[in-house]
């Protein structure tokens, strides 16, 4: 069971309920919190997912790139220099999408590393009391 915008978001890239059994994402009641708790491994397993989908956001914007260099008129004529001219437009369009969504996933993932590295040293904290010297 996946709760919350955190939970929403996770089945939105992925479907279902990817975290499987033990994987839930605890998520506040309707607004203003934006806070989620998961164990360390969970994290990690969430953010794996998250740079698996940037490596093919990168994907995809490598093959933009490569269709737009490949676009030629198929004559010399009018129509045809609009029908590049308007398939060069549609082409930036789908680049500018995809590095909007490269820079948001590299964002969220350097947001996810941080709050790993932060859940991490206060478990760390936490646990040295009860260490044994």
């Amino acid at each position: 069971m996946i709760i919350g915008e955190a939970g929403q978001a996770v089945q939105a890239v992925w479907g279902g309920d990817i975290l499987g059994e033990r994987g839930r994402v605890y998520g506040g009641g309707g607004g203003g919190g934006g806070q989620f708790k998961m164990d360390p491994e969970e994290l990690a397993s969430v953010i794996g997912l998250w740079e698996d989908e940037l490596d093919k956001i990168v994907k995809d914007g490598d093959k933009i790139q490569l269709i737009s260099n490949l676009v030629q008129a198929p004559g010399k004529d009018t129509v045809s220099g609009g029908y590049v001219s308007t398939t060069i437009d549609s082409i930036a369009a789908l680049q500018t999408q995809n590095d909007s969504m490269r820079k948001y996933v590299q964002g969220y993932i350097k947001k996810l590393k941080e709050a790993q590295t932060k859940t991490v040293a206060t478990d760390q904290g936490m646990a040295d009391p009860f260490r044994t010297v």
